[in-house]
């Protein structure tokens, strides 16, 4: 009886002995387990320390009921008979102490869990604080690992239960750029969700990567059909694309690539026909070239030659709207361009004649009032000699009914003549020595008003005669002769 009342923990044999320095080792020892024990953690007591108590209760238990035997308890008989019962009682007070430890215990992992699940929760929610995927991802993944562990190794848990709910808002919060139409912000997102299915627990994530399959087709088709003609887009059309045809080659968005390019290409070449910027939607078609050039699927062949057919047209609407606009310069390095890309194209030699006649608006803003003509006009055509009577190859432009140049070799004896500021009274002869002097070329030009514009090649020392502009009527039934000469300003 004395060893069963010392096995409640609480030294209640040495009590009934009157042993109190063997009961005060008990409340002690009890005290100091309560003290490490209490409040009931995670890890619970330390097995050591547990291993140490249960030898010393064993061995209080012992010594009391040696010490039982021995001692001549002084107690009634009605003690005597509650005495066993009391002491089969007392047995369920460190027992029952067990049980309510172990549920304590088990509350602290439920709440250390649900900590942990919060946890993950606010890296979610920071995750997706306006960072952009690629810096949030890594927060991300931190959060789905745990929510991994808590949904497969707790999965019997609160936690563990609340996980698939969790994964829910997971999918929601990473896709929320699909949700708001940011539709190339959520490529990577959406690439991230679909490829879990790899790398998370499959029965953990039932159909959820499955079910992001159409969100990611979509904002590809979006994300690269809008970036068509975009300059500089980020990332060009056909990235979005090439990943399109590649990842879901037989989707619902595949199907539609071709249709909406060809869209694209049509409205903007419907912008070229009388459009206000022609230059502008010409580079877009450019863009959308280059796209098409870099896509991969055999589909686009037949737009991407539409579209380069759009290009060439835009090239010369952009052209012929510089000119329009006096923009001079720009209209030359067009059409010069043009003529050099599409030297078959019907329009090569107007964009010929369109840069010579921008060349010479440059320097006679006069010449530019009109687009020099498309065709020739018929009809006779007067005789004009023109003769080089100064150093240096000449090039010799002219616009008007009829646009074109002729290029003169340089007069091996000619010189410069004095400028008419330096010669007073006296007239320059130019072209008067023997005919056979000077290089010559002859032009065959309709009636009508001209604009020429000379240009020395190689002069030497530049003066004030190496450019020089000058206009002309041509009249029916008459021959002409221009003589280009150089002069000096010293």
């Amino acid at each position: 009886m004395i060893g069963l009342l010392n096995l409640s923990c609480l030294g209640l044999g040495y009590v009934l002995l009157r042993n109190w320095v063997g009961a005060a080792l008990c409340w002690v020892a009890t005290a100091a387990l309560l003290v490490m024990a209490l409040p009931a953690d995670v890890d619970g007591v330390p097995l050591g320390l547990l291993a140490g108590y249960g030898v010393f209760l064993v061995a209080v238990a012992a010594d009391g009921a040696r010490r039982g035997l021995r001692a001549t308890l002084r107690v009634g008989a009605s003690f005597r008979r509650l005495a066993l019962p009391l002491a089969l009682v007392l047995l369920a007070v460190p027992a029952g102490g067990s049980l309510a430890y172990g549920a304590a215990r088990d509350e602290a992992k439920e709440q250390a869990l649900l900590e942990r699940l919060s946890a993950a929760d606010a890296l979610v929610e920071s995750a997706d604080d306006g960072l952009t995927f690629d810096k949030a991802e890594p927060t991300y993944l931190k959060a789905l690992a745990t929510y991994q562990e808590l949904g497969t190794r707790h999965a019997g848990s609160r936690a563990g239960k609340l996980v698939p709910a969790r994964l829910d808002t997971y999918y929601e919060t990473v896709s929320r750029p699909y949700a708001k139409k940011a539709y190339c912000e959520a490529v990577a997102p959406l690439k991230h969700l679909r490829g879990l299915a790899g790398t998370v627990d499959k029965e953990l994530l039932g159909t959820r990567p499955a079910k992001t399959d159409e969100p990611l087709a979509e904002a590809l088709f979006k994300c690269g059909t809008d970036a068509l003609g975009v300059e500089a887009a980020d990332p060009p059309a056909s990235e979005s694309l090439n990943v399109l045809y590649d990842t879901f080659p037989k989707s619902a968005q595949a199907t539609r690539v071709e249709p909406a390019v060809r869209a694209a290409i049509k409205t903007r070449t419907t912008a070229l026909t009388g459009g206000a910027t022609p230059c502008e939607t010409t580079e877009e078609l450019r863009e959308l070239r280059s796209s098409l050039d870099n896509m991969t699927d055999p589909a686009i062949e037949d737009a991407a030659k539409e579209a380069a057919g759009a290009v060439q047209r835009g090239d010369f609407s952009c052209g012929t709207s510089q000119f329009r606009s006096k923009e001079f310069d720009d209209a030359i390095k067009t059409m010069t361009q043009y003529a050099k890309d599409y030297p078959s194209s019907p329009d090569a030699a107007h964009a010929r004649s369109i840069a010579i006649a921008a060349e010479i608006a440059d320097e006679e803003p006069a010449a530019g009032k009109k687009l020099p003509p498309a065709d020739v006009p018929g009809g006779s055509r007067m005789v004009m000699v023109v003769s080089n009577d100064g150093p240096g190859e000449v090039e010799l432009l002219y616009t008007g009914p009829m646009t074109g140049k002729v290029t003169l070799k340089s007069c091996g004896t000619c010189t410069k003549y004095p400028s008419p500021i330096f010669a007073g009274s006296k007239k320059i002869k130019a072209c008067t020595g023997p005919s056979s002097k000077y290089p010559k070329a002859t032009l065959l030009l309709p009636a009508g008003d001209y604009h020429f514009l000379q240009k020395r090649v190689s002069t030497g020392t530049a003066t004030a005669g190496d450019t020089k502009s000058s206009k002309a009527k041509i009249e029916p039934g008459y021959s002409y002769t221009n003589c280009l000469y150089v002069t000096s300003g010293f």
